[in-house]
């Protein structure tokens, strides 16, 4: 067996979704060195998009109010617009569909023209070639008095600091911690819900948004399932036209809801125009074996996001967290990742300074 190679740099980031990137940001403009490790042949973690058609199977919307993914986006140049939400709502209960006057399921919110994975696109873009090291995922991270290494099969590499940029229950229990970290907070991060991690986003297009000529607004909520909300996934302008919707698995190890059924509900929703689309995709998260870890349905405990032990550093100080999970910010939001991006980048650069 080859000894797997070993290299030094000044902070080690594992994960290349947007907590990931925009911490090698800040990082690298304050001239350390930065690798970061993606476990996934492509970046932006649950920021993914289709390229056919630029829908989002994961994260699609970000709000009024959220400054720091609102200044990134002017910084970057990246085409937005508004989120669809004018016309009437529909409400689908044991009892039948019913037809709601106006809309109060959605508000107002912006979307990204060429999907939310442009976003992590032009991030990645702006790094130094070889920056980011994709296809490998961190196995151990080890910890000494002056150093710690990030271990992967095929280099160990070696850093002041390491900053994880997952979900805190995937990192402890895709990855082996030398030392071991502190009881508590392994609890804790145990029990943190991934956020998006067991749910099933199920998208379809259609060759024109018919329910807009209905006078609906493609928003729904329903007490039956198996979508339980509905939203109007158009492109600027209703192209591409699409619909989706969040599906959550009622019991552990559910299976994904099938096509037939899932079209159903939609008919039942909208009409009968919306048992032909184009295309049906359906994203399971639970999955994804780099976002969420087995039986992750399971975490419910949404209290641990942006849990004060997150913003301790631990390993002597050298290890940070930067997952949207982590954030006292909107966690859950783009906007969440940013700012535990932000603090773990702030953590590292003041403790590079005092030493």
């Amino acid at each position: 067996m080859t000894e797997p190679n070993n290299l030094s740099v000044d902070v080690v980031i594992i994960g290349a979704g947007i907590g990931g990137l925009v911490t090698a940001r800040l990082l690298s403009s304050q001239g350390l060195s930065v690798t970061i490790l993606e476990a996934r042949d492509r970046v932006g973690g649950r920021l993914l998009s289709d390229a056919k058609f630029n829908l989002d199977f994961g994260a699609t919307w970000f709000w009024p109010g959220e400054s720091r993914i609102t200044k990134l986006v002017s910084d970057l140049r990246l085409e937005t617009f508004p989120q669809h939400t004018s016309g009437d709502a529909v409400y689908q209960t044991p009892d039948g569909v019913e037809r709601i006057q106006g809309n109060l399921i959605d508000v107002y919110s912006s979307r990204f023209t060429h999907g939310a994975q442009s976003l992590a696109q032009a991030l990645a873009d702006e790094l130094a070639n070889g920056t980011i090291r994709l296809d490998e995922p961190v196995v151990q991270i080890q910890s000494t008095t002056n150093e710690i290494k990030a271990i992967t099969s095929k280099c160990v590499f070696s850093a002041r600091h390491i900053v994880l940029a997952l979900p805190p229950a995937l990192a402890v229990t895709s990855i082996d911690f030398t030392p071991t970290l502190p009881e508590q907070l392994f609890k804790l991060a145990r029990i943190t819900p991934v956020w998006m991690g067991a749910i099933t986003k199920v998208v379809a297009v259609y060759s024109e948004p018919f329910w807009r000529n209905d006078g609906l607004a493609g928003s729904a909520i329903s007490y039956v399932g198996p979508m339980r909300e509905v939203h109007d996934m158009s492109g600027p302008g209703g192209k591409p036209a699409a619909l989706f919707g969040f599906a959550p698995p009622t019991n552990v190890s559910q299976p994904t809801a099938s096509k037939e059924v899932l079209l159903e509900q939609l008919v039942l929703l909208f009409g009968s125009k919306a048992a032909e689309p184009k295309e049906l995709y359906i994203n399971d998260w639970r999955h994804e074996r780099f976002t969420s870890p087995p039986e992750v349905e399971r975490l419910v405990t949404y209290q641990a996001f942006g849990h004060s032990a997150y913003s301790v550093p631990q390993m002597n100080g050298r290890l940070h967290w930067a997952s949207t999970e982590t954030a006292t910010e909107s966690p859950g939001h783009i906007e969440g990742a940013l700012a535990a991006a932000e603090r773990a980048a702030n953590a590292v650069l003041n403790s590079i300074s005092d030493e």
